[in-house]
């Protein structure tokens, strides 16, 4: 599990080195079986996610990116090649709860509070009512919520909601934090002001994240890395360091900053690189997937 930091005090801006890594992929595929035959979502994916860092894939629908991080997340598991969680099988870094997952529906249970929300993955590994309790109300106010403790999710509005979704994520202060495009659903305006929370959140509770997008400014603003995948078979293409004016300060006044545009501009030359391989492990040209064959 990861260390608490005290809110308010900043982790560094990079993940330190020498550590093993939060996610090591070598050369990871997926091959799903249909009525129509194989389908090859993910093709010879090898990356390495260090402790505290934050990475975000981005491509085409299709590429594989939800595929890559279920894979992570032991819901579903590879055909080909190795992928570990510090230094774990996605099993047994499952069973340990060394991470959280938050998808693009916050997925609250309607008929219990905010705060039971949040203590649910606590109270099913036999937490006791008190350890529950604080533990609660610490992500409460890490996520800015401490007023709606005791209210029930239909009373929040969408942002809220994926803060408390949020909260309930780290409940048991994961060192990785999974994301299948968890602002996705919401107004830009409030999308961005998540995307500013997000920043602080993971800043203070240290845990490394995968992060999947559609957006190309949202990968920019929130990453120390962008992985560019290729259409189906979804391979890496490139990989993309982001540095941003202002390091690990990371505010709404960034977005507007040269630096913040440079990056956008070359994460988006590389996703619309067509055949060219610039340093990843190739592109492909676009193919369509089956129907009922879901390779996001």
């Amino acid at each position: 599990m990861s260390t608490q930091i005290p809110t308010g005090t900043l982790a560094p801006a990079r993940p330190a080195t020498g550590l093993t890594p939060a996610v090591e992929a070598r050369g990871v595929g997926k091959v799903f079986t249909t009525r129509a035959g194989a389908v090859t979502a993910l093709e010879n994916i090898s990356l390495s996610i260090a402790p505290g860092e934050f990475v975000s894939l981005i491509g085409p629908s299709g590429c594989g990116k939800s595929t890559l991080l279920r894979l992570i997340a032991d819901l579903d598991a590879p055909t080909s090649g190795e992928l570990s969680v510090f230094g774990k099988a996605p099993r047994v870094a499952r069973e340990n709860q060394d991470y959280g997952i938050a998808f693009q529906q916050a997925g609250l249970l309607p008929w219990r509070t905010v705060r039971a929300n949040i203590e649910l993955p606590l109270e099913l590994h036999g937490v006791g009512r008190a350890g529950r309790a604080a533990r609660a109300t610490e992500l409460l106010e890490l996520v800015g919520l401490p007023d709606f403790a005791g209210h029930f999710p239909h009373q929040l509005s969408g942002g809220m909601q994926q803060r408390v979704a949020i909260a309930r994520a780290l409940a048991e202060q994961p060192s990785l934090l999974l994301m299948d495009e968890p602002f996705g659903a919401l107004d830009e305006m409030t999308r961005e002001r998540m995307q500013t929370e997000l920043v602080r959140i993971c800043q203070e509770s240290q845990a490394a994240v995968v992060f999947v997008t559609h957006s190309i400014p949202e990968a920019v603003f929130l990453s120390d890395r962008v992985v560019v995948m290729s259409p189906r078979p979804g391979r890496i293409r490139q990989v993309v360091p982001i540095t941003l004016a202002g390091g690990a300060e990371r505010s709404e006044e960034l977005r507007e900053d040269t630096s913040f545009f440079a990056a956008v501009t070359e994460v988006r030359e590389a996703l619309h690189e067509g055949h060219v391989d610039r340093g990843g492990s190739g592109g492909t040209a676009p193919t369509s997937t089956p129907r009922g064959v879901d390779a996001r």
